[in-house]
Parts: structure tokens; C-alpha cells; sequence
């Protein structure tokens, strides 16, 4: 195994024995492969810290985190983080955390982390925090946000092939009023894509003009066609964008009538803003329809995996 292999397995053996009292650094060396020598040396060379020290800390962060938000008392605390007595642990909390563990109960919540080289800590319920494996400024997140944006729409489209047209015409039931009238699968898949080819248009000051309603509804291999087009220039471009810092800057929207001035940052805020309300009202919808392979189309997962 590599380094960080080892390390890799070592800190998988720290997640999954958190409640395993009886854990030494010879059990930690036969699980990683190496001598209990070795084992130290290479271990304390890649996490900043000892082994032992390394759990330690961690079980210390995750008994900060039970004294702020259960009620277990500190002995149970105590216990479940390895320790033998109440004193030895109060010794133990005070050094790492500032203040004895009552005290740091009865002053609320905060921040449990403790100094870690290595950045892996405790994560609740029951699990460790790695390091995120790169710095991702505001103009990347706003980036995957859109790659997001693109991939669901389509990802819809293709769900929505699923159902028969009075399924996808049927009108949506809101308790409030929203950006659309009498709102359909099919014409809010269809409004997605007409969106990004109406900003396409605007900044390439080229001419957009909307087919009247009575001209639609238009089918699904139309508006998958037009979104392979539409989707992925938009993504270019806002890439582009962010790789030339230039969010800032202003260009004219002539298909507004009078023509005003906005931010390419404010387009693609606006873009996001409103395809998320109509997006979530598409899921809903297929979901009620027996669709339920997208879920709730949350961009959490995809933002942090992508």
C-alpha cells in the first residue's frame, strides 16, 4: 500500500471504531499491515500527530459536540470516550478544549474542533470530517451550480419520456401564485430551455422571440434537442466567465423592452433563481407521477462530487 493508502485505511479503522474502547495502536498496526514501530512512524509522518494522539482527539471532539447537544451526564460522556473516571476526563477535556466539560456545557454551543494537522475531525452524528480536497472559491461554486442546472434539466426531460401527455400536460396545483400560469411538466421543461436560449441570445445581442402559447405545446425530443444546444454553450460560457473574472461586468439586454444593463453575474444569479423554483416544481411533479428517479433534485450531492 501507498502512504496514503495507509492513511486512507487508518482513518476508516478511527470512524468505525469510535465506540471501541479497547482499541490500541497494536490493533491499529495489525489493521493497516505494519509493524506497531512502523506503524507509529509512518502514521505520525502523515496525520501531524501520533495514532493514539489522533484518536484521542477526535473522541475529545466528538464529547464536546454529546455534552452541547445531548443529556448525558459528563461521567456517561466520560465513558463512551474512553475514559475510566470522571477526573481523569475532566483533566483530559480541560487541556484540549480550554474549560472542564460542565462548564463548556453550560456556556452552549460552539465550535467542538480541536487543532488537527492532518484536518480530519468528528463529524456528528458518527462519523469523521475529511479535508476538502481542494479550495473552491464563490465563482466555482456559482460554476457547478449551472453544471448542475444543465444536467437536471436533462435528466428531467428524460424522466418525463416516462409519462403520457396528459400526464405531462396536466396543470400543477400551488397554494400560491408563482412565475408561471397554469404550470405544466411539459411547458416548465419547455420555459427552462427557452430561458437559456433567451440569455444566449441577449448577450450575444442577437434577436430571441418567444413562439406565441398557442404555438405550443412542443414535444420532448424538441425540447432535448434544443437544450444539447442550449445547455451546454450556457455552461461554456458562464465557465468562460469565471475563468476570465469577469461576473462584474455589464452587457445590454435588447430583448427587454426598453433595453436595460445588467452583470453577466446578475444574469446567471437570475438564470439559477428562478429554473430552481420551476426545477423543484418539475420533480414534485414527476414524483406524484410515479417518476422518482431524481429525488428532490437537490444539488447538494452533485456540488460536493462533481
Amino acid at each position: 500500500m501507498t502512504s496514503s493508502d495507509v492513511f486512507a485505511k487508518f482513518v476508516g479503522i478511527v470512524g468505525d471504531t469510535l465506540d471501541d474502547p479497547g482499541l490500541t495502536g497494536e490493533h491499529i498496526a495489525q489493521r493497516v499491515y505494519l509493524s506497531r514501530y512502523h506503524c507509529g512512524r509512518v502514521l505520525t509522518a502523515l496525520a501531524g500527530e501520533s495514532p493514539i494522539r489522533f484518536r484521542r482527539r477526535v473522541l475529545l471532539e466528538r464529547a464536546a459536540y454529546r455534552l452541547m447537544t445531548t443529556e448525558l451526564s459528563v461521567l456517561d460522556v466520560a465513558v463512551e470516550a474512553g475514559y475510566s473516571s470522571h477526573e481523569a476526563f475532566t483533566r483530559a477535556f480541560a487541556r484540549e478544549h480550554g474549560e472542564p466539560p460542565a462548564q463548556w456545557r453550560r456556556r452552549g454551543t460552539r465550535n467542538f474542533y480541536l487543532e488537527a494537522p492532518s484536518g480530519v475531525h468528528f463529524h456528528p452524528p458518527a462519523g469523521l470530517r475529511l479535508p476538502a480536497r481542494g479550495k473552491v472559491s464563490g465563482m466555482d461554486l456559482l460554476v457547478k451550480m449551472v453544471e448542475h442546472h444543465i444536467w437536471l434539466t436533462a435528466e428531467m426531460v428524460k424522466a418525463a419520456r416516462q409519462l403520457d401527455d396528459s400526464t405531462l400536460d396536466d396543470v400543477m396545483q400551488i397554494s400560491v401564485a408563482g412565475f408561471d400560469t397554469e404550470p405544466t411538466i411539459r411547458h416548465l421543461l419547455d420555459r427552462l430551455v427557452w430561458q437559456l436560449e433567451m440569455w444566449l441570445a441577449s448577450v450575444a445581442d442577437e434577436p430571441f422571440e418567444l413562439p406565441p402559447h398557442e404555438a405550443r405545446p412542443v414535444s420532448l425530443d424538441s425540447i432535448a434537442q434544443r437544450h444539447a444546444i442550449a445547455g451546454p454553450k450556457f455552461l461554456t460560457f458562464v465557465r468562460d466567465l469565471s475563468d476570465q473574472g469577469r461576473f462584474d461586468e455589464t452587457f445590454v439586454d435588447a430583448t427587454c423592452e426598453p433595453p436595460r444593463v445588467f452583470t453577466y453575474g446578475g444574469m446567471v444569479s437570475h438564470v439559477l433563481t428562478f429554473a430552481a423554483f420551476r426545477r423543484g416544481l418539475i420533480v414534485c411533479a414527476l414524483d406524484k407521477a410515479g417518476v422518482t428517479d431524481l429525488g428532490n433534485g437537490d444539488p447538494m450531492h452533485f456540488v460536493a462530487t462533481s
